[in-house]
């Protein structure tokens, strides 16, 4: 990498002195974005292809959302739930039919809406199937990434966000993401849910076989068991259908959404079911101060009509399919597999992922590896053709001069 620029290497020897080292980001400092690009505060423009993990599916600043974002906050920002709020209504009524379900509980980050999957489970695990209290269970999946709460890192197979972390949350069963017969065996009378990524995006952009989301649907209705999807990444058109379970025409009995649901500009999440689950929540069984405050709720409305007035879904259907084209058609020894779907793809490399994003990076182009091979190219669902194909022939030079 070439030396860091002066107010560059200023900027990140603070962070690095004052901030705790929980991250590994890469070498560039962002003072301003738009649309698909960053600018650092040397002013060069970066290609961004992390999108905040799918937070900015709309791109950086959209006008609308910042328009619906300025015109609530001179209004009123936070009441906490033990008001009524004007703008909650609406932003449910909207959500809700977008989603396709009865009820939605808005929480804030990501991880907190897994929460609120994970106790609405045990719920209906007691007090509609009968499981003896305190033994219910809840099937994960190898590799899955649900956040990094004790509850979720207690769902993990990864030891590195489990080290030094434990005793851990008990009720979790894992089993290989793909595999229906292991799933089958480890359902018993005390499975409430099954909770599943319907594509693994840190993981390594691990997508199912075909038909597995179909077969697991079948299988817990089967067995009288929930499927909870967490679609917190995967969600409001990264993978080129509104949501990743569209793709096998698959319902889930909870569905978990977050990240581009607050459009870039404000953490806003949840967790939808039908009123016979969703209505076994009662006055003081869950909650946040921020859940569902007016400046979320007029941010999400935005966000979730950018998602569907500018289709974004479709887009990332066309945009991707380019993308994944170009670089398996570079056939490069580095390349191991391309895989994903829509917008959200990972490139499986025979060097370390690092590596090239790192020299990606200095050709103008952000991207992050996952694990220590699997390179991760999602960008903001709004870019175009023309960028796409100047991402691709950057890739393939990129490659070539590393094989």
């Amino acid at each position: 990498m070439p030396a860091l620029e002066d107010k560059t290497r200023e900027l990140i020897e603070l962070e690095e002195r004052h901030g705790a080292h929980n991250y590994h980001p890469l070498d560039l400092v962002v003072e301003r974005a738009e649309g698909v690009w960053l600018y650092d505060v040397n002013g060069k423009r970066y290609l961004d292809c992390v999108s905040a993990y799918s937070a900015v599916n709309q791109g950086h600043c959209h006008p609308r959302i910042l328009e619906a974002l300025t015109a609530q906050a001179r209004r009123v920002t936070l009441v906490s739930r033990a008001l009524r709020s004007a703008r909650l209504p609406r932003f449910l009524e909207k959500l809700t039919a977008l989603c396709g379900y009865d009820m939605a509980l808005p929480m804030n980050t990501g991880v907190e809406a897994v929460e609120t999957a994970i106790k609405l489970s045990r719920r209906w695990g007691y007090d509609v199937k009968g499981i003896p209290q305190d033994r219910a269970e809840i099937v994960v999946f190898n590799k899955n990434f649900h956040g990094r709460t004790t509850s979720a890192i207690s769902a993990s197979s990864n030891a590195e966000y489990r080290r030094s972390f434990g005793p851990f949350t008990p009720g979790f069963v894992l089993v290989p993401f793909g595999d229906i017969d292991a799933l089958r065996r480890a359902i018993t009378p005390h499975t409430a849910a099954v909770l599943i990524e319907p594509i693994q995006g840190e993981g390594g952009v691990n997508v199912p076989p075909a038909g597995f989301l179909s077969e697991v649907r079948a299988l817990c209705t089967q067995q009288s068991v929930l499927f909870v999807a967490d679609e917190i990444q995967t969600g409001f058109g990264r993978t080129g259908t509104m949501f990743a379970c569209d793709f096998e025409r698959v319902k889930p009995d909870i569905l978990v959404v977050g990240k581009a649901l607050g459009g870039g500009f404000y953490p806003v999440s949840a967790a939808l079911a039908d009123a016979p689950i969703m209505g076994l929540f009662q006055p003081g069984d869950h909650g946040s101060t921020f859940g569902g405050n007016p400046l979320a709720c007029a941010v999400a409305e935005a966000s979730l009509d950018v998602v569907v007035d500018e289709d974004l879904p479709g887009n990332a259907h066309r945009m991707g399919d380019v993308l994944m084209r170009a670089v398996r058609e570079a056939n490069s020894p580095l390349v191991a597999d391309v895989r994903g779907r829509g917008l959200l793809v990972g490139i499986e490399t025979t060097i370390s992922a690092r590596a090239i994003s790192d020299r990606l990076l200095e050709r103008g182009i952000a991207a992050k590896d996952t694990h220590a091979n699997v390179l991760r190219l999602a960008p903001p669902l709004v870019i175009d053709r023309e960028t796409i194909d100047v991402l691709a022939a950057t890739l393939r030079e990129v490659l070539a001069e590393l094989a």
